[in-house]
């Protein structure tokens, strides 16, 4: 499993309007790989692909429930609403 797959894995397991934290994914990873303890070293694998899933529109940023086209500091992770 890589990074963007791990991000997908948990968005699908939401409900449509649910968010995930890039922490959920790196620990996911961590996890995966049997290293637990080791969440931290996926985060910039995690961010990478966060921003490759929100340039394509895959997703979205979230900051405090509403979505930003560029997070400042701390951001959640969610589908992009059908129109």
């Amino acid at each position: 499993m890589d990074a963007r797959e791990a991000i997908l894995t948990l968005v699908a397991a939401r409900d449509p309007d649910k968010t995930i934290c890039p922490s959920e994914a790196a620990r996911l990873l961590a996890d995966d790989a049997g290293r637990a303890d080791d969440w931290r070293e996926w985060m910039e694998p995690v961010h990478a692909a966060a921003r490759a899933l929100v340039a394509e529109g895959r997703l979205e940023y979230r900051q405090q429930g509403e979505q930003v086209a560029a997070p400042d500091g701390a951001y959640r992770l969610g589908r992009r609403p059908r129109n």
